[in-house]
């Protein structure tokens, strides 16, 4: 049974009951950000029950030494670890000198959470009757300013209900937390400096071994039915931790309420000896604003972001619902400002997975960004990998690589290979053929070929490099084949000939060499320079060549399908449909190496070729392919809903489709992975987004057009978005007696509908 407490709404995320089961959960569905920082939606109040603390900052990050059972030669030496940063949202509440504490209470009525996806807060109201019999109603509202991104807003309300009530309030700032996941309970933290002024707390700490430093600060007022009071607090400081002190007696009806301004400065942004003095400016601007104001700029940034990247269903609150959820928490994770950043998969939610980049943000990530921002955000991801491309060299040179060949990591921080399981470290090496995807998804999108001389190409030759010397050529079936590999399907490791591995490592030199061909024949000094930088002549080229020609695939001729290993059909080919449903998820239930022998596929892996190179195959093979390899596939990866919804839906198998786009949409909402409390699937959900504009819209890139196959589910009355292509927006709405399209811009758009030319027209604009 999949959790089903989450009430449907189209703006909002919304729980009602307090159930100390869910807490856990709820506190990474409820999670906020601001593509700085963010943190999962933990009580401000103590609370004694399970809870999962999590505080985190964009960029910051600690090497955990590598935990294995024994050392392999190639193993990173770290794991990189998104650390859980000192936490500044806490708040100690004394009501009548005894601690407001939810797992403790005597009764906890009228609990309700809400995520406001339209105006970018979070809130949590309750009444609670303590052990001492005082009962109070507590409203608490939190945001992390998109303007101000290095501070956060709480407003925490306690109404004394049928008594009068003497109120304390501690909020506290707290450097002694550390990772869940920490591979030796190293400390990741060294706190050196906590102090005060006024109503304002710093905690000074840096990272061990990486040396980010960081101030945590606060800035507190106390307000007494609305009206601010002239009070300062008491303070108790250690080493680690610094709280403020209030109390006040109120009458019934009467409302206290702690408004607090935190967040982080870190070395990131600002000289390590002036973090003290960054947090003052950061607070001295929100004084000037105030929290009402901030909320105010907060509706305000959440409406320009909503303007572009909105899909609205009509019809289906939850799916309604799910698609928001997974755009809103997109932006929090990565608002595409800083070029030093990254998407990681758990985003601000967790720390699993550790490491800020996969090969998800070049799969599945850019073709949001580049719609929903502009092409410049989608540069900047282009250009992180550029700036790793050492890194990636050497990291190919750590498995015996030479001559520039570059393999890029399956996790990184700073470009290193950071993962040490040792079948996806070292076999998982279709991530290379991801990067290379990226540049030329974004080229065919955007239209910009510089990035190709500029830095691409250089990425795309090391990759060729890494393919070529990958490859071994088999006498016995005089073609090259690559051997040892894990592909995307992650329930199968060290197979021979993974379909989807070898047709990438084709392609990729495929494309490197139609590029280096093309900054020859148009950028002629660029291909001097490169030539030169990456010592590369035609010799070389005529090597890869020869690879690719015969790089070999696997073939069922019974089946007439591609095989997605050669050892494929040796397994007992028993389809899902004809699996114990209790034993689901199979991770959670089967050892891994009957999961190894099984025929069970985690995600899209032959299907994944399909999904990338499309206009490759024919609408015939894609469906014969789709036929025989779903039924098998138990998407226990959240990658996997997205690309079979898409192809789904391009075969015209609409329920399928519909069925895989609820999943994808609301696999977090509904925790499909009974796995939510760990985090969200951030990555994922930008293939969310792609479930419907490619799936249900059709949308693609042919011939530099812009071209749609409009479909829409039975269940759904009508659906819009919009896509930024090429500095003009175009809008899609689609119902179920057709399909009409609008224009921002200046100038008219020519674009393909089910195959034939339609030219649109920038849509007139009323003002008002």
């Amino acid at each position: 049974m999949n959790q089903d407490y989450i009430k449907p709404h189209p703006w909002s995320i919304i729980e009602e009951g307090f159930d100390p089961e869910r807490v856990k959960s709820s506190e990474s569905l409820f999670s906020i950000g601001n593509g700085a920082m963010g943190q999962r939606a933990n009580f401000e109040e103590s609370y004694s029950g399970p809870t999962f603390q999590g505080s985190y900052i964009a960029g910051v990050y600690y090497p955990d030494k590598t935990r294995v059972g024994w050392w392999k030669n190639g193993y990173p030496e770290y794991f990189a670890k998104v650390l859980n940063s000192p936490n500044w949202i806490g708040i100690n509440v004394f009501i009548n000198g005894e601690a407001l504490d939810l797992y403790k209470c005597k009764e906890v009525n009228d609990f309700s959470r809400e995520l406001n996806m339209e105006e970018g807060w979070y809130q949590r109201s309750f009444t609670a009757t303590l052990q001492n019999d005082s009962k109070v109603k507590v409203i608490a509202k939190r945001f992390l300013s998109i303007d101000l991104d290095e501070v956060g807003a709480i407003s925490y309300s306690v109404t004394a209900i049928d008594q009068s009530a003497t109120v304390g309030f501690e909020p506290y700032l707290d450097a002694g937390i550390h990772n869940e996941d920490s591979n030796w309970d190293d400390k990741f933290w060294n706190t050196f400096d906590v102090r005060h002024e006024g109503n304002r707390a710093f905690i000074n700490s840096h990272t061990e071994k990486t040396y980010f430093y960081v101030c945590t600060s606060m800035q507190t007022s106390l307000l007494h039915n609305g009206s601010e009071l002239d009070v300062l607090p008491s303070v108790d400081k250690s080493s680690l931790k610094i709280a403020f002190e209030y109390q006040k007696a109120i009458e019934a009806g009467e409302t206290l309420t702690l408004q607090k301004f935190g967040g982080y400065t870190s070395s990131m942004n600002h000289d390590k000896y002036e973090l003290i003095n960054a947090a003052k400016e950061a607070y001295d601007k929100a004084t000037v604003i105030g929290f009402e104001g901030l909320l105010k700029l907060q509706r305000q940034a959440w409406a320009r972001i909503w303007d572009m990247a909105d899909i609205t269903i009509e019809g289906d609150v939850k799916a309604q619902q799910g698609i928001r959820f997974n755009i809103m928490q997109l932006n929090h994770t990565y608002l595409g400002k800083d070029p030093r950043l990254n998407i990681g998969p758990k985003g601000f939610t967790g720390e699993k997975y550790g490491g800020s980049t996969y090969w998800d943000t070049e799969a599945y990530c850019i073709p949001f960004y580049m719609a929903t921002k502009d092409q410049e955000v989608a540069r900047n991801l282009l250009e992180y990998r550029y700036k790793h491309l050492q890194k990636a060299i050497e990291n190919a040179e750590k498995l015996g690589f030479s001559n520039g060949a570059a393999l890029y990591p399956m996790v990184t921080m700073n470009g290193e290979e950071c993962h040490n399981e040792w079948e996806i470290t070292f076999e998982e090496i279709h991530r290379n053929g991801a990067i290379a995807f990226a540049i030329f998804n974004y080229h065919r999108y955007t239209g910009d070929h510089s990035y190709v001389p500029e830095m691409g190409l250089e990425v795309l030759i090391g990759i060729a490099r890494f393919w070529h010397q990958r490859a071994t050529y088999s006498a016995q079936k005089e073609r090259y084949v690559i051997l040892g590999v894990t592909g995307p399907n992650e329930y199968e490791n060290n197979v021979n000939n993974n379909f989807y591995t070898n047709y990438i490592a084709k392609w990729c030199i495929d494309y490197a060499i139609e590029n280096i061909k093309k900054v020859q024949d148009e950028c002629a000094a660029d291909y001097d320079r490169i030539m030169d930088k990456t010592n590369l002549d035609w010799s070389e080229v005529e090597e890869w060549q020869e690879v690719a020609k015969n790089m070999y695939f696997p073939y069922s001729e019974e089946h007439t399908v591609y095989l997605q290993q050669d050892g494929f059909l040796d397994k007992e080919l028993i389809t899902v449909a004809d699996l114990d449903q209790s034993q689901r998820p199979i991770n959670q239930y089967w050892s891994w190496d009957r999961i190894l022998r099984s025929p069970y596929i985690k995600q899209a892996d032959t299907l994944q070729g399909f999904y990338f190179f499309e206009d490759h195959f024919s609408t015939e093979a894609l469906e014969r392919h789709f036929n025989f390899y779903e039924p098998f596939t138990v998407h226990e990866s959240s990658l996997s809903p997205c690309v079979h919804s898409i192809q789904a839906a391009k075969l015209d198998k609409m329920d399928m489709a519909y069925t895989f786009y609820l999943r994808t949409s609301r696999l977090d909402l509904d925790d499909y992975n009974k796995e939510v409390e760990e985090g969200l699937h951030i990555t994922s959900m930008a293939g969310t987004w792609m479930s419907i504009v490619e799936g249900f819209g059709g949308m693609r890139v042919k011939e530099g057009k812009l071209s749609f196959e409009p479909k829409i589910p039975s269940e759904w009355e009508a659906y819009s978005f919009k896509v930024n292509f090429r500095n003009q927006i175009v809008k899609v709405i689609v119902d179920q007696s057709g399909t009409n399209f609008e224009l921002e811009g200046n100038k008219d758009l020519t674009i393909l509908v089910n195959g034939g030319e339609m030219t649109i027209s920038p849509t007139p604009q009323v003002d008002v």
